[in-house]
C-alpha cells in the first residue's frame, strides 16, 4: 500500500492534539510503515457506559478517522469486560460496575453511532472480553506483578482519593492494567485518548514493553468544552451536542457556544481541511456571528448532509430570527468607539436597551442578549459594524433594535 509522505501524515496527525508520546517513535513507525506497506494498528478504547455520543466523544473519533484516511487500520476496542470494572479516570469515588449484557448492548450502540464518523469498512471492532475473560487468576497475578502500587498512586485521581481518605477498590488498580492488556492483545502501534486517559495510555506502553512488544505511541486530545463554555461536554450537564440529534437542534445548539470557542470547535469537531484553519481562525475573530453560522452549517452537514444543513439554517432564520423580531422594531445607527468597532455593552446602552454599561454587562452574563437570534455571553465582545451590520440586537424578552451602519 502507498502512504502519504511522513511529513504529510504528521501534519494531519498533529492537528488539534495535546501530546504525542513520544513523537520520534511515531515518526519511526510511520517511516517503517511506508517502507513495508503495513498499516499501523491504531487503537481506541470505547467506554460502553456512555452509549450516546456527542461532539466531545467525536474529537478522538475524528482523529481515528484521519488515521484511516491516511491508510492505517482503526481498531475500536469495546470495553465490555473493563466496563464491569468501571474506569476510575477523573472519579472521586468508586464507579458502579455494569453487567456484561449492559456493556454489550451499549457497545453496539456506540459502534453504530461511531460509524457516522469512521469508515465502517475499514474499522475493526473487538470486545476485550475476547482475551480478558480467558485470563486465569495466575495470568492476572503475573500482569499485576508488572506494575507497582507506587506508580498507580502517581495517578492524579488515585492520589487525591488516597490523601482524602476516600476508598479505592483494589479492582480499580486492575482497570489500567486491563486496558494495557488490550494493547498487548492487538499489538497496537498507536493508542488514542482524551487527556484524562493519559495515565492509562502510558501504562499500555509499559505493559507492552514488559510483554516483549514495541511500545505504542500515545496520542492525547483535548477535552471539548460544552455549549456553556465552562465544563466539559456532558449529557448530565445538558451542555452537549449529540451526533444523532435532529439537524435543527444541532444547528441551534452550535449557535449557542461562546464566541471564543468557535475556532476550537472548527479545529477539533469538524472535518474542514487543515489548510483552511488559518482562514477560519481569522474569520472567527473578525466576524464571530457569521463564523458561528458557518460552523453550525458544517457540523450539521457532516452528520446529516448538505440538504439538511441548508434546511436547518432556513428553519433557524424562519422560526427564531423572524418570529422573535417585531415588525415595528426601530432602526438605530450607533457611534463607534474607534474606527468601525464598538463594544457590545456600549452598543446596548447607546441603543437605549439598558440604562448603563453595568446593567448591560449583567444582562449579557445572564444570557439575555442575542444578535440575530444567537446568544452572546462575552460582555467584552467588540463588533465591527462595517462587517457585521445590519443585524437585530435583542435584550431581554421584549427590547429590540435593528442596528445599521453607513449610508
Amino acid at each position: 500500500m502507498t502512504f502519504p509522505t511522513v511529513e504529510e501524515q504528521l501534519q494531519q496527525i498533529r492537528r488539534g492534539v495535546e501530546e504525542i508520546i513520544p513523537e520520534d517513535a511515531l515518526i519511526d513507525k510511520l517511516k517503517r510503515s511506508r517502507q513495508t506497506g503495513r498499516p499501523l494498528i491504531v487503537k481506541l478504547g470505547c467506554d460502553p457506559s456512555r452509549p450516546d455520543l456527542h461532539l466531545g466523544h467525536a474529537v478522538v473519533l475524528r482523529k481515528l478517522r484521519q488515521f484511516q484516511d491516511l491508510g492505517h487500520q482503526a481498531v475500536l476496542i469495546i470495553g465490555d469486560f473493563t466496563g464491569m470494572i468501571g474506569d476510575p479516570s477523573g472519579r472521586s469515588k468508586t464507579r458502579p460496575p455494569l453487567t456484561l449484557e449492559e456493556t454489550r448492548r451499549n457497545g453496539q450502540s456506540y459502534f453504530e453511532q461511531a460509524t457516522k464518523i469512521l469508515d465502517p469498512e475499514r474499522t475493526r471492532i473487538q470486545y476485550n472480553s475476547e482475551w480478558l475473560d480467558r485470563m486465569t487468576f495466575s495470568d492476572v497475578v503475573r500482569l499485576a506483578g508488572q506494575y507497582t502500587v507506587a506508580r498507580m498512586l502517581e495517578r492524579d485521581d488515585f492520589e487525591k482519593r488516597y490523601k482524602a481518605g476516600e476508598p479505592i477498590g483494589v479492582h480499580e488498580f486492575l482497570y489500567p492494567l486491563a486496558q494495557a492488556q488490550d494493547s498487548v492483545a492487538i499489538e497496537a502501534d498507536v493508542e488514542l485518548g482524551g487527556t484524562d486517559q493519559k495515565f492509562n495510555l502510558l501504562v499500555g506502553r509499559d505493559i507492552q514493553q514488559a510483554s516483549g512488544q514495541e511500545p505504542q505511541v500515545c496520542i492525547t486530545l483535548p477535552i471539548l468544552e460544552g455549549t456553556d463554555g465552562k465544563e466539559k461536554m456532558s449529557k448530565s450537564l445538558d451542555n452537549y451536542i449529540g451526533i444523532s440529534e435532529p439537524p435543527e437542534e444541532m444547528y441551534g445548539k452550535t449557535l449557542s457556544i461562546p464566541d471564543r470557542l468557535i475556532y476550537r470547535y472548527f479545529e477539533l469537531a469538524t472535518d474542514v481541511p487543515t489548510a483552511d484553519l488559518p482562514r477560519l481562525k481569522a474569520f472567527a475573530e473578525s466576524d464571530p456571528r457569521n463564523a458561528k453560522h458557518e460552523l453550525a452549517f458544517t457540523i450539521v452537514r457532516m452528520y446529516h448532509g448538505e440538504a439538511a444543513a441548508r434546511a436547518a439554517r432556513a428553519y433557524f432564520e424562519k422560526t427564531v430570527i423572524q418570529k422573535e423580531v417585531p415588525d415595528d422594531v426601530e432602526t438605530f445607527r450607533p457611534t463607534p468607539d474607534e474606527g468601525t468597532t464598538i463594544g457590545l455593552m456600549n452598543l446596548i446602552t447607546q441603543a437605549g436597551l439598558a440604562a448603563s454599561n453595568g446593567e448591560a454587562r449583567r444582562l449579557i452574563t445572564q444570557k439575555a442578549v442575542s444578535i440575530d437570534g444567537v446568544k452572546v455571553t462575552d460582555p467584552f465582545r467588540t463588533i465591527d459594524l462595517a462587517a457585521e451590520a445590519p443585524f437585530v440586537l435583542k435584550v431581554g424578552k421584549r427590547r429590540f433594535a435593528r442596528i445599521v451602519y453607513g449610508e
